[in-house]
């Protein structure tokens, strides 16, 4: 059997100036949510308002994932051109990803067990004093999500620019979108408290404030659960339902009738770029060469390795 044929492999994922405005607006994002987050639960225990406090706990852990964004930014960034990293550094930002998706299902947890507590055993709320409180807060969350906003899009749009890419769906920056998520599961939290305040104020009715910390928690851990399946998919090289793989063996198919798919592996390497590894039975001859010049035409194939052997 003949060695493989192995496509040299150029890092397909460097450091880009998307990548670095994505880092410093994730930064900024990092320290204003960090001094809201004082703001939050100092005003909390002193005015005894459960959702005031679960959003001020809930912000501490979004600025210690939103942290480990931008670490993971910088990681990426200080290794992008390190020849030990076979495929570039770019999973370093999907295992950033994956660690905040889970520092935010802690929080779902936290924010349940603590608002269930207070459902049993309520507390006296100033209400006048947590409002205004709890309305800052909400605005610096959409301060902080129009600052990654904007960077989602960015990302976004950059991936659709290219034809074959919006073919096969669009792959946004995970890291990106796990601090994006921080951000909104922020603001939701804090529109809850808002209401949960402003109930019990003209209503009287102090179960508000923990019921919306235990709704608040439940789609946080939506959310947290959503983007562990993404980003541990992707850490896992579950890629074998993308649409790329069915076109290599279509590719197979359509210009090599004397040949069939024997072994066939693929993995992403990159926010829009796949590995592949082909093997190929086949009764005729045919070059490796000539099956990396059809595969060509899937441009989101970055490294192919063509192995052929005789039916």
């Amino acid at each position: 059997m003949p060695a493989p044929d192995i496509a040299p492999f150029t890092h397909s994922h460097q450091f880009n100036h998307a990548d670095a405005k994505a880092e410093r607006n994730t930064r900024r994002v990092v320290y204003i949510t960090a001094a809201m987050m004082v703001v939050e639960i100092v005003g909390g225990y002193w005015l005894n308002s459960m959702a005031l406090l679960a959003d001020g706990w809930h912000m501490s852990s979004h600025a210690l994932a939103m942290g480990l964004s931008v670490m993971a930014y910088a990681l990426a960034r200080r290794y992008a051109r390190d020849g030990r990293f076979a495929f570039g550094t770019w999973k370093i930002e999907i295992l950033g990803g994956y660690s905040s998706a889970m520092l935010l299902a802690v929080v779902a947890t936290l924010m349940m067990i603590q608002s269930l507590g207070r459902l049993f055993v309520p507390a006296t709320i100033h209400y006048d004093e947590a409002i205004p409180i709890a309305v800052l807060g909400l605005g610096v969350n959409l301060l902080c999500a129009w600052l990654l906003k904007g960077e989602h899009d960015h990302h976004h749009g950059h991936d659709h620019g290219h034809a074959h890419d919006h073919a096969h769906g669009h792959h946004h920056d995970v890291n990106l979108r796990a601090a994006y998520l921080h951000v909104i599961a922020d603001a939701a939290t804090s529109v809850l408290a808002i209401v949960a305040l402003v109930g019990g104020k003209l209503y009287g009715a102090a179960w508000l404030d923990p019921a919306m910390g235990i709704v608040g928690s439940i789609l946080v851990a939506r959310w947290a659960f959503g983007l562990l399946r993404e980003s541990g998919k992707i850490l896992l090289d579950a890629e074998m339902d993308q649409p790329v793989v069915e076109e290599i063996r279509d590719v197979v198919r359509g210009q090599f009738a004397t040949a069939a798919v024997s072994d066939l592996h693929v993995w992403r390497v990159g926010r829009n770029s796949y590995a592949c590894i082909l093997g190929l039975v086949t009764t005729t001859p045919i070059s490796a060469e000539d099956v990396r010049r059809q595969l060509a035409i899937h441009e989101e194939l970055v490294h192919v390795t063509v192995e052929i052997a005789a039916a």
